[in-house]
């Protein structure tokens, strides 16, 4: 993979950035409540490539705007994924121990915190990304921000395909069920990631329109370059359990087309994501980098 000047020192510092960013919006751990926040900033603080935040802002940069607007919804996503986490580790789910090399919410809370501390995880998303009207009151483009955040979030996104994944899990599955699947339990985030930089950025709708089918490209890469790992890579690498598609009876791309095809499939989705933000005219050299590297990473 090919990358323009110093990618992975600059990838560092824009994800070291959008860590302190993170860790500024977090819930104080205090009154009776603490054992809760505690529970959520467990999740929060265990690493984690931070790549929704960074894609949030760099799409920001792509189309100019206040970067200062963006850090509560650098967090808020962040937090909207950490809490899929948490719950996707359930007994009732997919009865996982470690995530990001530690073990799990659950495994370290308890069950029931598990359950609450994800919700709350949720919510607090939502707060976070509301006090942004403290920075700019009755600003249009926070409202329609917010707005993406939800949509992509829930029954018609990442809960949606969440729920469907559930549902079929162990169960023979098409191509168009897999595909709903990845484009929404997946897809969605990055999508809510790129677009609500693009707003606050200032997007016009055509160009909102091209960053959506960018990040619904890249999502699915994503996700297909996750099937792959979990087959090829070791546990220390990806810091959680491998294998564990086949323990849980998944079906996947590797399972559907065998791992060549599925990296073949992966390849040409990121160089659709690539062909769309072209068209916008704009430059973020280091966006098409990180792109690029999300559909070919190696853990």
């Amino acid at each position: 993979m090919e990358h323009y000047g110093n990618f992975k020192e600059e990838l560092k510092q824009k994800t070291d950035h959008a860590e302190k960013v993170i860790r500024l919006w977090l819930p104080k751990e205090e009154g009776f409540a603490k054992t809760m926040a505690e529970a959520m900033n467990y999740s929060m603080c265990a690493g984690g490539k931070r790549l929704r935040p960074v894609l949030l802002l760099e799409t920001l940069r792509l189309f100019g705007g206040d970067e200062k607007l963006a850090e509560p919804f650098m967090a808020g996503i962040e937090m909207i994924h950490t809490h899929s986490l948490i719950h996707d580790d359930l007994p009732a789910i997919d009865n996982d121990d470690y995530r990001r090399g530690r073990l799990t919410t659950h495994k370290v809370y308890g069950e029931a915190m598990g359950v609450l501390g994800g919700a709350a995880l949720l919510n607090y998303a939502y707060e976070t990304m509301f006090r942004a009207f403290e920075l700019a009151p009755g600003n249009e483009r926070v409202i329609r921000a917010v707005r993406i955040m939800a949509e992509k979030t829930g029954i018609y996104g990442m809960l949606g395909g969440q729920s469907v994944d559930v549902e079929n899990d162990g169960k023979p599955l098409t191509k168009e069920l897999l595909d709903y699947i990845y484009e929404h339990k997946t897809a969605a985030l990055l999508e809510a990631s790129m677009m609500t930089g693009a707003v606050l950025g200032g997007a016009e709708k055509e160009e909102l329109a091209l960053v959506e089918s960018a990040a619904s490209n890249i999502g699915l890469a994503f996700q297909i370059r996750d099937d792959i790992l979990d087959v090829t890579a070791t546990s220390q690498e990806l810091g959680k359990p491998v294998h564990s598609d086949e323990k849980n009876n998944k079906v996947t791309y590797v399972t559907l087309f065998g791992i060549e095809e599925a990296a073949r499939q992966a390849e040409e989705l990121s160089a659709r994501a690539v062909a769309y933000l072209e068209k916008l005219n704009r430059k973020n050299e280091f966006l098409m980098a990180l792109i690029k590297e999300m559909a070919g990473r190696r853990k």
